[in-house]
């Protein structure tokens, strides 16, 4: 687990109520709903839930890439080093993005530019926010490309996208993400798709290059092998709203919110710990535009009764430093302390 940075001193990133919403035929469709979390310097926050949740709308909201249309922030705020990244120019969010915030999507096969070589996309990257001439910037990208150890570093410069593996395109988009010593950085899903040998080197990497820099990290996953890993604190989101929120250590021993206890049922050391048998969460998702009323998990929920159905759980802090937004968590904490009390 990474190391427990300064978490006192004032956030890098703090979104406060932030609010997307989908403007379809079907109506508007809250995507993101009330999502508030900081990010302090040195600090790695996971956001983890299914497809769908609203994590990858998240950060495509502090980047300001939203797809619009559809996508638009409706309502709350994102601060990054005490600055309205929505007071900002799209000029002057261009200096931010890449700069002073960078993100790593999710597939660097597609993220790449197939015409272009590695070499001038790092080179581009780095010219674009310094006054670096062309040898520097060349000079820069082979040292980049050996800080994330790519072998043969100065050769590879010459090579296209296409004649990378999946492991090694994914070290390029993160040597681009760190090329101009971001601030913050927001790994969107950065294992997807490699084998797990190469998902521990990738994590290994990021943790190294964070240390290093002392950059704030966000790692957007459903993976949470990928979360026990890397994360000092996680956020769990479902169907657009965070559900749980907690120190790692206290989330993987007391899970407070049913989803959570799902989600880390279904890990490979549970798997095994229960001989094989793979659990699921029984149900689906429900769809942005059929939310239930009250609870938006109750048909999914093992721990459902009549208020979780009629209204919507706040987000509430039910131990230090772990909050959930669970009228059933708070059942069974209220019992556990009367019978501690009887």
């Amino acid at each position: 687990m990474a190391a427990d940075p300064g978490l006192n001193r004032p956030p890098v990133l703090a979104i406060d109520k932030l609010q997307v919403s989908l403007f379809t035929r079907r109506g508007v469709l809250p995507a993101v709903d009330g999502l508030s979390l900081d990010v302090a310097p040195g600090e790695t926050v996971a956001i983890v839930g299914e497809s769908g949740c609203g994590k990858s709308l998240a950060a495509l909201a502090v980047m300001r890439l939203l797809p619009e249309p559809p996508a638009r922030i409706v309502g709350g705020g994102v601060r990054f080093m005490g600055r309205d990244l929505a007071a900002l120019s799209e000029r002057e969010m261009q200096r931010v993005r890449g700069k002073d915030i960078s993100m790593i999507f999710q597939d660097p096969m597609t993220s790449l530019d197939p015409v272009l070589t590695v070499g001038d996309q790092l080179i581009e990257a780095i010219r674009q926010h310094t006054e670096a001439s062309w040898r520097e910037a060349a000079n820069r990208a082979v040292e980049l490309l050996r800080q994330v150890r790519i072998p043969d570093a100065e050769r590879r410069l010459d090579d296209y996208p296409h004649q990378m593996s999946g492991g090694m395109s994914q070290r390029v988009m993160i040597a681009m993400a760190i090329a101009c010593g971001p601030q913050l950085l927001i790994a969107d899903e950065p294992t997807t798709a490699l084998d797990v040998t190469v998902q521990a080197q990738i994590l290994e990497l990021l943790k190294e290059l964070q240390t290093r820099s002392g950059m704030g990290l966000i790692i957007i996953t459903h993976d949470l092998g990928v979360v026990a890993e890397t994360a000092d604190r996680v956020v769990v989101m479902y169907a657009g709203r965070k559900v749980e929120e907690a120190r790692v250590g206290a989330l993987f021993d007391r899970p407070l919110h049913p989803y959570t206890r799902g989600l880390l049922g279904a890990t490979p050391s549970a798997i095994r710990r229960r001989g094989g048998r793979l659990a699921e969460i029984a149900g689906s998702v429900p769809a942005l535009s059929d939310l239930p009323a009250g609870c938006a998990f109750q048909n999914r929920c093992p721990d459902v009764f009549d208020r979780c159905r009629a209204e919507r759980p706040a987000l509430a802090t039910l131990l230090p430093q772990q909050s959930a937004a669970c009228f059933a968590a708070e059942k069974e904490l209220s019992r556990n302390v009367a019978a501690i009390g009887a």
